[in-house]
């Protein structure tokens, strides 16, 4: 599996659970707020700014047997990593948990992985309800993803142990009429977070930060929470 940044030790990106956090490069959406530009854009075969190897972290993993409890598997988009479930069975064979983030688009790989039993959690991002995903579509041309997406939700719900869906919130991608309607289309969820989206990081489009109407206030997060309460059993601003 290609790796595109390593973290060596986490305790924010796996709930309850000390973590290193794999990068992958590569992703099939191109969010102008996304804050890991260079794995975005960058090919699913690349390496992004990462001198290691599959090799070098399951390495570290076996020399931190009994400090580290987890690793969370972040990108990009982990999912279009052909060997994601062989290394994530790897990891889980040296007696770690696993965590993945992953954008939906491919419910197959989310299948897979949660009948063997190989996600212990598993975050998915919600970018915007389903009428309105060509807006991050990397190419503009390629195939509408709304009925993956609508799987994974499904899937996900019925499947997973523990999960999260979660939004980053930034106009136009999100509105109070969008969050209504995704409120619909995950209603029953455990636990739905939104995420205020940050002006301080590098993202993938830098002119996207000079617009001030994209950016939700304190004030304004919490009314989107409140639209979504209803929907889900749990709802958190991160």
């Amino acid at each position: 599996m290609h790796i595109g940044g390593f973290q060596k030790n986490s305790l924010i990106d796996f709930p309850g659970v000390i973590a290193c956090v794999v990068f992958t490069p590569g992703c099939n959406f191109t969010c102008p707020y996304c804050h890991n530009p260079e794995l975005a854009a960058g090919p699913v075969t690349g390496t992004g700014s990462s001198s290691f190897t599959q090799e070098d972290v399951l390495a570290f993993l076996d020399k931190r047997k009994g400090m580290l409890q987890g690793v969370a598997i972040t990108g990009g988009e982990p999912t279009l990593q052909r060997d994601l479930p062989e290394f994530i069975r790897q990891v889980r064979g040296m007696g770690y948990k696993v965590k993945l983030d992953s954008n939906g688009t491919r419910p197959g790989v989310l299948a897979e992985l949660l009948k063997d039993g190989l996600v212990d959690y598993l975050a998915m991002d919600i970018k915007t309800d389903l009428a309105h995903y060509p807006m991050v579509l990397k190419n503009q041309g390629s195939k509408d993803p709304v009925d993956r997406i609508r799987q994974s939700i499904a899937l996900i719900k019925g499947e997973a142990t523990a999960y999260e869906f979660r939004t980053t919130c930034a106009r136009p991608f999100i509105t109070p009429e969008i969050m209504d309607q995704i409120g619909r289309e995950i209603s029953g969820a455990a636990l739905y977070v939104l995420q205020k989206c940050s002006r301080n990081v590098e993202i993938l489009d830098a002119d996207f930060l000079k617009d001030e109407a994209h950016f939700f206030t304190d004030k304004e997060m919490s009314e989107l929470k409140s639209i979504i309460t209803p929907f889900v059993q749990a709802v958190k601003i991160r």
